[in-house]
């Protein structure tokens, strides 16, 4: 008997132009890619379930596939991270930005909370700029920190999160820059005894 291959990798790709909002069209339905490939073509696959943006021989995020036969309002599947190159360059856009509102609640509370006094907006962009090198569940346990110590500020956030990852044997939230690995969905905030 011979062994087994690898499994077939069935899809259909078709090459898209992602929209100057980050968007590309599939079925009427729009899904995200990062900034960085805005006014881009990338190439989509698609498989039953899923959405895969690929560019360059590099998979850029993968989506699930809406599949609605209606014709009602098309879907929109966004992702926040994607448009943190974008808040970095105009902060403003926190402010009504509807990929923002999917935020996690950590997220949220302290963004309602910079908002209120100047330059807010940039400090919040730059806090979620952290994601981009560090691992997100470490990024919100420091944010939850930060608003439990009723300090909403970008300089007490960097600092708990310079001790997590530091003391991160201890917590078990590593440094996404030494991991390369993403957040665990759902994961809970396992860093309260600080």
């Amino acid at each position: 008997m011979m062994p087994l291959g690898r499994p077939f990798d069935g899809f259909v790709e078709h090459t898209k132009r992602v929209s100057p909002t980050c968007l590309v069209t599939f079925e009427r339905n729009r899904y995200s890619v990062p900034a960085s490939f805005a006014n881009r073509p990338v190439s989509l696959r698609i498989y039953p379930e899923r959405i895969v943006a690929a560019a360059g021989g590099q998979i850029l995020c993968e989506h699930p596939r809406i599949i609605d036969r209606s014709h009602q309002k098309p879907g929109r599947t966004v992702d926040w991270r994607h448009y943190l190159a974008v808040i970095q360059r105009k902060p403003g856009a926190l402010r009504n930005g509807a990929p923002f509102a999917e935020l996690p609640e950590a997220f949220r509370q302290l963004q309602s909370q910079l908002l209120k006094r100047p330059g807010g907006d940039r400090e919040m962009a730059e806090i979620l700029a952290l994601v981009l090198c560090h691992d997100e569940q470490a990024v919100l346990c420091a944010v939850e920190l930060a608003i439990e110590a009723g300090v909403a500020a970008k300089t007490h956030v960097l600092n708990v999160l310079h001790r997590l990852t530091r003391r991160q044997g201890a917590c078990g939230i590593p440094d996404r820059r030494a991991s390369g690995s993403g957040p665990e969905p759902g994961a809970a905030c396992q860093c309260r005894a600080l």
